[in-house]
């Protein structure tokens, strides 16, 4: 077809409006947008990176030497609080201590529990003064506008928020403004398929891993996945409603297989069915139950659509190369962010989950973020060695455990590594249940942003079954940072729901090792479980500081509580620091999260003031 019939709308007038103009200047003002709220985020950027150890946390990850650590050695006068909830020594019937590991800090395989972490972290020194390199801190904008952040937070349905929603339709808006003007879409079918191809290279950017977006937001790509999918839709029904009105006007002027033997036309047709194909196996059924059925239909699809886009219309060739930019700037990212290490791998079987070690990769990443890892072992299927799972580090950076995964028992790729790691780990020499296995790791990726939990007054983490993960890396990171001095937590509260109350018992040595280390922080771990069990553990044993209750937590209530003690409470350089406010993590269940938004959300003006105020943040 002609430029001139290209341009001529369907009752034969020319358009008065420069299509690829106007559909330009649509995309400037996104981007403007965008740029607009990437500066609101640089006063937190400016005060995270005004600390130099945030220059080299959470981009690579990478191997260093550590230093030799002393004996455990408490400072002289403890704070009373720490006087009471640590015992001196461990009774002799309590078997849930640092206390009954073995010189390696390895608890009994028998148990099948953790490591102890109470050799891990590091110790307090008299020399380091406490608070000469405290954080700086800047509130979030939903924290100086609680109202604003109210709105924002507020659950239209579940996992998705008024926030959200709020971006999708403005974006709707934006978009309508460019198919309507001085058009509509069934007499002028071009001008919908120049605004389908102009949102792809925002479809190819959002579904990247190391996407630009993301990175000028402090956001992770899984926080900017709801708006990957929501886009890609927009592109697809676009796409077919600018077929739709071709085939029409082809089928009505009774020219149909004319214009398909066009060439242009074919590779039109071959674009929409990858596309339409592409949409089918996004369905969460395809997501949920064959996930690489859904994977692989993605990768070869847009493959696919891209050339065949150019070849139908040449003029779209600069937003061909803008997608295939992104997608090949992602892809160099993802080589330098990929390491090979030999990793431990062990069963945990009252938690489901198979533990994974890598001693040799201690730094690089911050709590909360995740690697994607491919356990490159022929144990795991003709196909398994090639899947790529993404799981939550569990550790804290700079210790001699090193990098740790929790891999819930969950599904077909999960269970084949659960069984790999309770089978092939027999018989070793020193009666561990464990074996050392090739592995790939891609990242990390994802975690807070621009915050820095270290930096607020009082942390507050509710997480469910498997979710602990993020928790355990974050208070790990915050009670790390007080022994350095480094901390303006005063209190760290730390909810963990399950639904077995046996699930305490691998973690206990672990809790127990956190407890004792919160030397100068109060640290509550509580536990509560949701079903009815035939035994449970003797609460005689549970350490102070450690408690389990059956049923859900009050979280309002524990919310309360805590910013009562956080006003209240302080001792030393701790007692003149300003309040810097409340952070709220959450990571577990979607339900989870809408219950902890909820409650964020009805705090009193008056005590969110108060403490300076609450913030969420969830994973």
């Amino acid at each position: 077809m002609s430029d001139a019939t290209i341009l001529a709308t369907g009752s034969g007038s020319i358009s008065e409006v420069d299509q690829f103009r106007l559909v330009l200047h649509v995309n400037i003002f996104l981007l403007a947008v965008t740029a607009i709220f990437a500066l609101s985020t640089l006063p937190r950027a400016f005060a995270r990176f005004s600390c130099a150890v945030e220059w080299q946390r959470g981009y690579f990850l990478r191997s260093i030497r550590l230093t030799n650590r002393r004996p455990r050695r408490l400072p002289p006068s403890p704070p009373p609080h720490s006087a009471s909830k640590v015992p001196a020594s461990p009774p002799p019937d309590q078997p849930y201590t640092a206390s009954s590991t073995g010189h390696d800090g390895i608890t009994s395989e028998e148990s099948h529990t953790y490591v102890s972490h109470s050799n891990l972290i590091k110790r307090p020194t008299t020399s380091k003064a406490a608070g000469n390199a405290l954080p700086p801190h800047v509130r979030a904008w939903s924290s100086i506008l609680p109202p604003v952040g109210n709105l924002l937070r507020y659950r239209l349905d579940s996992g998705f928020s008024a926030g959200q929603a709020l971006v999708l339709g403005f974006y709707s808006v934006v978009l309508v403004y460019p198919v309507f003007l001085k058009s509509d879409p069934f007499s002028d079918p071009l001008r919908t398929g120049i605004v389908a191809i102009s949102q792809v290279p925002l479809v190819y950017m959002l579904g990247t891993k190391n996407n630009l977006l993301g990175m000028f937001l402090a956001m992770g790509y899984e926080k900017l996945n709801y708006i990957h999918r929501y886009v890609g839709m927009m592109v697809i029904l676009l796409a077919n409603v600018h077929s739709a009105g071709y085939i029409y006007e082809w089928v009505f002027e009774g020219k149909f297989s004319e214009y398909l033997k066009e060439s242009s036309n074919k590779w039109a047709l071959v674009a929409l069915i990858s596309i339409d194909v592409l949409y089918f196996f996004s369905a969460p059924f395809w997501r949920r139950k064959a996930y690489n059925i859904f994977f692989g239909s993605h990768v070869t699809c847009f493959i696919l659509f891209i050339p065949a886009v150019y070849a139908h219309q040449p003029k779209v060739l600069p937003y061909i190369i803008a997608a295939s930019a992104v997608y090949g700037l992602d892809h160099i990212f993802r080589i330098l962010k990929t390491r090979f290490f030999y990793a431990r791998i062990r069963p945990i079987p009252d938690l489901s989950l198979t533990r994974v070690e890598i001693p040799d990769l201690n730094a690089g990443w911050r709590p909360g973020q995740h690697v994607r890892i491919r356990v490159l072992s022929g144990a795991m299927g003709w196909i398994g060695w090639a899947e790529v799972h993404p799981f939550t580090i569990a550790s804290v950076a700079k210790t001699p455990e090193g990098l740790v995964l929790m891999c819930k028992k969950a599904g077909g790729w999960t269970g084949k590594l659960y069984e790999m790691a309770k089978v092939a780990g027999y018989g070793l020499e020193d009666g561990s249940m464990s074996r050392s296995v090739l592995v790939m790791l891609e990242g990390p990726y994802g975690g807070p942003g621009h915050s820095v939990f270290a930096s607020y007054s009082a942390a507050v983490f509710v997480v469910g079954g498997s979710g602990i993960t993020f928790a355990l890396s974050s208070v790990q990171d915050i009670i790390q940072r007080d022994l350095e001095g480094a901390s303006r937590v005063k209190v760290i509260e730390f909810i963990w729901c399950v639904q077995d109350p046996a699930s305490l018992t691998p973690l206990l040595p672990q809790f127990t090792a956190l407890v004792q280390q919160s030397v100068y922080t109060p640290l509550h771990i509580s536990v509560h479980y949701t079903r009815a069990a035939d035994t449970l553990p003797s609460k005689e044993f549970l350490p102070p500081g450690v408690s389990l209750t059956a049923g859900r937590p009050r979280i309002a209530k524990v919310l309360d509580a805590v910013i009562q003690r956080t006003v209240s409470y302080g001792s030393g350089v701790k007692a003149s620091m300003d309040l810097t406010g409340v952070i709220v993590g959450v990571c577990g269940p979607v339900g989870l999260g809408d219950e902890v938004a909820e409650v964020v959300s009805s705090i009193d003006a008056g005590r969110r003031w108060a403490v300076g105020g609450i913030e969420m943040h969830e994973e």
